[in-house]
């Protein structure tokens, strides 16, 4: 996860320099009075996101199948536990019958 967030912040940094030069050269129309540098950003993020959604697509995949497979051994650990409360509670209650009797 760590891996895909780096490189979904490095394609950011990237736009952000390009869109920035862009500007700055007159390109790319500049903000509204002192809106300049949330101009730049904003249109980063516009520009960074689809170019994130194609190129990282592998990387999401990577990162997904390894949160899915961590919630799996959580649940099963989260089972497991359940299963070994039930067996002493089911002992405790067996044995308080038989001594009872």
């Amino acid at each position: 996860m760590l891996r895909y967030t780096l490189m979904r912040l490095g394609i950011f940094v990237g736009c952000l320099v390009v869109v920035w030069g862009l500007v700055y050269s007159g390109v790319a129309p500049r903000g509204l009075g002192d809106s300049n540098y949330m101009w730049v950003v904003l249109l980063s993020l516009v520009i960074s996101a689809p170019i994130s959604f194609v190129v990282l697509r592998g990387e999401r995949d990577r990162a997904s199948a390894q949160v899915v497979a961590r919630v799996d051994r959580a649940k099963a650990n989260l089972e497991r536990n359940r299963n070994q409360e039930d067996v002493a509670v089911d002992e405790a209650a067996h044995n308080s019958r038989t001594q009872a009797s």
